[in-house]
């Protein structure tokens, strides 16, 4: 059996489109991705909101495309691949963080997976599989549902190297987590990592391939996926393996993988890849791995919204609490979740590092995508550009912009639309 092999290398703007190329073909991407199979890009938003480190960037998503199509990947056959949550607006995260502007630009289909899709009974889509989860089957007895095109699609994940609040790190693994769970993902919030394995095994099972690059021009520590610190790192990561790309990227933070990533263990030892990166193959430029940056990690300093979801999932809340997230009661989380974040920390506490951040190269060529020319061999962007600062859109606008998230995250839930499904139907004669 070959070993996993993780690929990593250093990039800059000037380089990082070569740059992906060269990572995604290290990590040997055209061994699992079928030229003959639709391939989705599963976009990571975070935050609909640009903060670096939270999303999918502008130039991971156009490296990923441009690599794919130099390699003879039909872009009839790739398409973005979005999920939706309660507290994030997908549709204005793909504009705030430009993924919209790639997809247009290269002419692919974007695909919104509640909005067009068809989801089927996972038990009709993995059959037996379903008996060996280690959770699933206890969160939703009644079952759940993925959509029915990734059966026989290949997947590319596109995450970025972070900390999160429930999980220690995130990553590859956690990237399915939107695409395939419909609604109601919060109920296995207790048993997240466990959840993280069963995803893993249902990718295993339906994917045709399965591959992930992961983005740390930017890399976020602190009480992630949102509220973090980003530290501009200039590294791409790429693998095959979605457990082994996640260990390294834990290590590369500072983590031990096996003994603080919980997900990573229980996936290595259920043999769904290899979560020890001393038996990892590392390619490309090899030093970069040895790297610890020594993040302080999700806990050391939780907001008031992260202290209190511990609390609920695992703390002294959960008994009188908990049980509310999984009655009509619980659009209350939704709307706490959404003020919290977008209405109060995003411009009293974000905007310092937010605005630290766009001085960079990276922020710059953030601020400037779409009016910043690639070079003549289209390796990347020699200039990006000066800092523009009304890529924060903060004051009157940004207010009013939270106050309708806050609406959408009632008028969206599970909760109300069930509701108003069970109104719509015709009563029985």
């Amino acid at each position: 059996m070959s070993r996993s092999k993780v690929a990593i290398v250093r990039t800059s703007p000037e380089t990082v489109l070569e740059d992906h190329h060269r990572v995604m073909n290290l990590a040997g991407y055209q061994e699992v991705i079928d030229k003959t199979a639709d391939t989705g890009l599963k976009i990571n938003i975070s935050w609909h909101f640009f903060y670096p480190a939270a999303s999918t960037t502008p130039w991971q998503l156009e490296g990923v495309i441009r690599a794919m199509k130099k390699d003879g990947y039909s872009s009839d056959l790739i398409h973005g691949c979005h999920n939706r949550t309660v507290v994030i607006d997908a549709h204005l995260g793909e504009r705030e963080n430009k993924h919209i502007d790639v997809i247009q630009a290269h002419g692919l289909r974007n695909i919104h997976l509640y909005e067009t899709e068809e989801w089927i009974d996972v038990r009709d889509a993995v059959g037996d599989l379903t008996k060996k989860f280690l959770c699933l089957n206890e969160v939703y007895p009644k079952g759940f549902k993925i959509p029915k095109r990734f059966i026989g699609e290949n997947i590319i994940h596109l995450p970025t190297v972070k900390t999160h609040i429930f999980t220690t790190t995130t990553g590859a693994m956690k990237n399915a987590f939107g695409g395939l769970l419909n609604e109601h993902r919060h109920w296995t919030h207790p048993v997240i990592h466990e959840t993280l394995v069963d995803l893993l095994m249902i990718q295993k099972k339906i994917h045709k391939g399965i591959f992930a690059v992961m983005d740390g021009t930017f890399a976020g520590d602190g009480p992630g996926p949102r509220c973090m610190i980003p530290h501009v790192k200039n590294v791409l990561l790429a693998s095959q393996d979605q457990v082994a790309i996640d260990a390294v990227a834990a290590k590369l933070m500072g983590m031990d993988p096996l003994k603080d990533c919980k997900f990573i263990r229980l996936a290595h030892d259920l043999g769904l890849g290899c979560g020890d990166v001393r038996d990892i193959e590392i390619v490309g430029d090899v030093d970069l791995a040895k790297e610890n940056w020594h993040f302080q990690g999700p806990f050391k300093e939780m907001t008031f919204a992260s202290r209190n979801q511990h609390r609920i999932y695992w703390g002294p809340l959960k008994k009188p609490v908990e049980w509310s997230l999984k009655t009509w009661l619980a659009p209350w989380a939704y709307m706490a979740s959404v003020a919290y974040h977008d209405a109060f920390w995003y411009p009293y506490y974000g905007q310092k590092h937010i605005n630290e951040a766009l001085q960079s190269d990276w922020g710059k060529l953030f601020a400037n995508w779409g009016k910043v020319p690639t070079d003549a061999e289209g390796r990347g962007y020699p200039n990006v550009g000066d800092t523009n600062a009304e890529t924060i859109r903060l004051g009157l606008k940004h207010a009013l912009e939270s106050m309708r998230l806050i609406g959408m995250a009632v008028a969206e839930s599970p909760e109300v639309l069930n509701r108003k499904r069970r109104q719509a139907q015709p009563p029985h004669p």
